[in-house]
């Protein structure tokens, strides 16, 4: 299993800074950071700017409802992952009633691209599942300490086994990954979109991601390329808990920036995560 810890009782937190314009902010140091674990202040060893390749699970509805979107779906994740960090490695998940692994890890964006194109759209939309299930993939395959699901559908789940709280706590005991979602929810009744729209943004804002809904096919491009660009413009904030992992349990985290020169600045990162006692690095390098 993954785990993103070296040192006992460190935690590394994600984070993208925005302005007030929605504009990232790639400019700051440690002294502008500061974090809060459980509402205590915390300790900052270090913060870090970096493109650091991500691996990263594409999840892609493939229900009866997307046959239509499905053409312009794949040319915008296609054109997100050229602009993406050629470095990263992903896979490909299209789900109806089951989740299809149509690609699994690689960096080939060719590989990717034909992984893509293996749709039929029919049937329903188990998205709690393909999602628990793709955080399951990225914990056990995973390589790189920064993971990424990237979620387009276009309507509620009505499918899944699992519930929509079962499936954000099954990614926050395996530590990760980071969700941006794409709803295309705009030609669905106001009760399916309302219900499709708050799923979509629980699990964006409990991992530290973003949720978009477009209101037609051709925004889905350039929200495309956004994601890459925040993908590609992280911060990485380690700090020590001052409260041991050996405690157990889930604590809440809060992150804020402070550089008056920009204004009010907003930062994107997990709301918090589940502690688990260190494991060695032989044991943390072991796949199951």
């Amino acid at each position: 299993m993954y785990v993103y810890r070296t040192n006992v009782d460190e935690v590394l937190l994600d984070c993208t800074v925005i302005d007030e314009k929605g504009q990232i902010v790639n400019d700051l140091t440690q002294k502008n950071f500061r974090v809060w674990e459980n509402g205590v202040p915390e300790s900052i060893n270090s913060v870090t700017h970096e493109d650091a390749p991500v691996s990263m699970g594409i999840l892609v509805d493939n229900s009866g409802s997307m046959r239509d979107k499905r053409t312009a779906v794949n040319a915008a994740a296609s054109k997100f992952l050229q602009d993406s960090n050629h470095a990263d490695e992903s896979f490909v998940v299209n789900f109806n009633d089951h989740a299809y692994l149509d690609q699994g890890f690689t960096t080939s964006l060719t590989a990717l691209d034909r992984g893509l194109s293996h749709f039929d759209s029919k049937g329903y939309t188990a998205l709690y599942d393909a999602v628990a299930a793709s955080a399951d993939q990225l914990s056990q395959h995973g390589k790189r300490r920064n993971q990424v699901l990237l979620i387009v559908t276009d309507g509620a789940d009505d499918a899944s086994h699992l519930t929509l709280q079962t499936a954000i706590r099954r990614v926050q005991n395996l530590g990760g990954p980071v969700v941006y979602a794409v709803g295309l929810t705009y030609e669905d009744d106001r009760h399916e979109a309302d219900e499709a729209r708050n799923a979509l943004q629980t699990l964006a804002d409990q991992t530290g991601g973003v949720a978009y809904f477009p209101k037609s096919l051709q925004d889905v491009g350039p929200i495309a390329e956004q994601v890459a660009r925040d993908i590609r413009n992280q911060y990485v904030v380690d700090y020590h808990s001052s409260d041991p992992f050996s405690n157990g349990g889930y604590r809440t985290v809060r992150v804020e920036v402070s550089a008056p020169h920009h204004g009010r600045l907003y930062v994107r990162t997990k709301r918090g995560y589940y502690a688990e006692r260190e494991k060695s690095l032989e044991q943390a390098q072991t796949k199951p």
